[in-house]
């Protein structure tokens, strides 16, 4: 039984919620502070694409950003040194592409459901809207922004098809544990897939069933 696919998938999931969490939280509180409905319409839609589109499709198109033979690719190998297909670096990419927009939307309609009295209240006492932002809306928010990361952090625990494109399935690299079921299933050894299947439920029921028992306490 190899463990390592577990291991990559729990610091992959974790490292891409992070910047998963933070661009998420930084989108959606641009796009609620537009004022043209039809540009927020536009950036709305693009931003939640990789959630509609199938994952193979978003993989293409990182395949295409940072493939060794792109601008994108080459600047950051020559400049960098830093190589993105097939590392472990190509399964956050992937994973905080594809678990994104969940972020992205949860984190839009908190901010959104927060009473804009409150709001108003903190302009009328003289505070910045950062100020506002951070000690009014975050906190009234709170709940959707919990979730949405708990959302990334599962999906980005069980991508496959952008990962499989950007990062292959190397063992002990970039095998995650949904690509470490999909070879077992090929190679046809149920019983290692189904230990892998049972971790991954596992993992993710006891996350979300978590910050479910905690969100009922906090009532």
């Amino acid at each position: 039984m190899d463990w390592s696919p577990v291991l990559i998938s729990l610091k992959t999931a974790t490292i891409s919620m992070i910047f998963t969490f933070i661009l998420g939280l930084w989108a959606a509180r641009i796009v609620v502070s537009l004022h043209s409905e039809r540009v927020k319409a536009w950036i709305d839609g693009i931003l939640t694409l990789p959630l509609v589109l199938p994952p193979t499709v978003a993989g293409f198109f990182l395949l295409y950003i940072f493939g060794s033979k792109r601008p994108v690719g080459m600047f950051l190998e020559r400049v960098f040194s830093c190589k993105i297909v097939f590392t472990w670096k190509a399964t956050v990419i992937a994973a905080v592409v594809i678990a994104f927009p969940l972020m992205y939307r949860s984190a839009r309609g908190a901010i959104e459901q927060v009473n804009r009295n409150l709001i108003y209240a903190g302009r009328t006492f003289g505070m910045s809207e950062r100020a506002i932002f951070w000690k009014i809306v975050i906190p009234q928010a709170r709940p959707g922004i919990v979730s949405g990361g708990v959302l990334a952090f599962t999906r980005g625990m069980g991508e496959f098809g952008a990962t499989a494109m950007l990062a292959g399935n190397i063992a002990g690299r970039t095998r995650t544990l949904p690509l470490a079921i999909y070879s077992e299933v090929a190679a046809g050894d149920m019983e290692t897939a189904g230990t892998y299947v049972a971790v991954i439920v596992a993992v993710s029921l006891l996350i979300v069933a978590g910050i479910n028992l905690k969100g009922r306490k906090c009532v």
